[in-house]
């Protein structure tokens, strides 16, 4: 198998030369340019890179190299009647006074295609050396080729690939989310919650989850920020991604004298939007109905400009990742979840679910031709249970690349 150089990718800029890795978040306060990938467990992988510069305009190259999982192959921790009587199980804690709100997360499996073999150069005349040459090493799937094809199909604010196969990270995100943004002490959180298809259809348990992780979020940057300099200064915006429309607000603070990165992760993480309120109390939730760890999924990807003083980390949402550490080969994952409060209706939510993956699940599974165009391979089951006899639940709508 070819090893895959290592990388990072954020907007326009792209990273190379690795010089470092550590769990360390104090050395995002040191110097140099580091990619930042934290699970949501608590795992967390700072990667310095020596050559960062803007990235080239080779999406559609890039795209052309993926070669994805079948659409009826993805798979998912929890088939449909196992996600509404969690949310059930929520609704239930939640008359019971232990939380407010729970993000109520499962996550999407499917098997990678065998890696091909790596194109050779033309024979010698004759045919004299081929007889003797070494079989070409097989082509490992690239996370990097499928951030080109989420590039082209499913483009993001926030969206980032960082690819580190000797330490167990190849993450693509097409993240709509803010998880913090640095400039010298000030820092802003963009949380979102509420989705819907459109606008028109935002339901008011919408703006009210909103409003309550605003303020969980408020209360966070808090225990870090000034006395007082926390604010507000947008609730509740509306915002248009591919497929659907958030609600989403901005939480602006800055920090007090002598706080750092540590400080920061150890107040805001994980990100409020993706757990619940009262924070310590949802995880415990989540622990208690999840059956499958979240990984990079909910977590926080992004980068952090030691030298400037600048960071900008997306939470882990719209997020793929390779994990080739199963004795059945790679597979590629993906998560998706929803936020549950007593207004929850669970077949509402299991819906929601299906909206957030249904196009990213077709996108990733589809073929991109040389043409530019993505065909239509998505007429597969946006996560069928891993249950045996479970039905398949919705299918995706679709999915070209437009």
């Amino acid at each position: 198998m070819r090893d895959l150089p290592p990388l990072a990718r954020f907007g326009a800029l792209l990273a190379s030369d690795l010089r470092d890795v550590t769990d360390d978040v104090a050395a995002l306060d040191g110097a140099g340019f580091w990619a930042v990938a934290a699970d949501f467990e608590g795992r967390t992988v700072c990667a310095r890179f020596g050559d960062v510069r803007r990235a080239p305009d080779d999406a559609a190259a890039r795209a052309r190299r993926w070669r994805g999982p079948e659409p009826s192959a993805w798979t998912s921790s929890a088939d449909r009647a196992g996600y509404q009587a969690g949310v059930r199980a929520i609704r239930e804690r939640i008359a019971a006074g232990e939380v407010y709100q729970v993000n109520l997360c499962r996550v999407l499996t499917a098997p990678l295609p065998a890696a091909p073999a790596a194109p050779t150069a033309a024979p010698a005349p004759g045919g004299a050396c081929a007889r003797h040459a070494p079989a070409p090493a097989p082509v490992p799937a690239d996370i990097d080729a499928l951030a080109g094809l989420l590039a082209l199909g499913n483009p993001a604010p926030y969206a980032g690939t960082i690819r580190l196969p000797a330490h167990g990270v190849e993450i693509a995100t097409a993240s709509p989310e803010l998880f913090l943004r640095r400039d010298g002490a000030r820092v802003e959180s963009g949380p979102i919650k509420g989705t819907a298809r459109t606008a028109a259809e935002m339901l008011p348990k919408d703006h009210a989850e909103n409003v309550m992780i605003v303020d969980l979020v408020r209360n966070d940057l808090g225990r870090v920020c000034a006395t007082g300099s926390v604010t507000v200064p947008e609730l509740c915006a509306y915002q248009s991604h591919p497929g659907l429309v958030h609600l989403v607000s901005t939480v602006r603070g800055d920090l007090r004298p002598g706080a750092g990165w540590p400080e920061l992760f150890g107040a805001a993480f994980p990100p409020g939007s993706v757990s619940g309120a009262p924070k310590s109390r949802a995880l415990r939730v989540v622990a208690d109905l999840e059956s499958a760890p979240r990984g990079p999924y909910c977590g926080a990807v992004g980068w952090v400009d030691a030298d400037r003083g600048t960071a900008e980390l997306a939470v882990g949402i719209r997020t793929f990742w390779i994990d080739r550490t199963g004795p059945g080969g790679p597979v590629l994952r993906f998560g998706t979840g929803a936020g549950i409060t007593w207004d929850s209706d669970p077949a509402g939510e299991w819906a929601e679910t299906e909206l957030k993956a249904s196009r990213l699940l077709a996108v990733a599974s589809g073929m991109y031709g040389s043409g530019g165009h993505g065909t239509d391979r998505t007429d597969g089951p946006a996560g069928r249970s891993t249950a045996a006899g479970d039905p398949a639940g919705p299918r995706t709508n679709g999915g070209t690349l437009s």
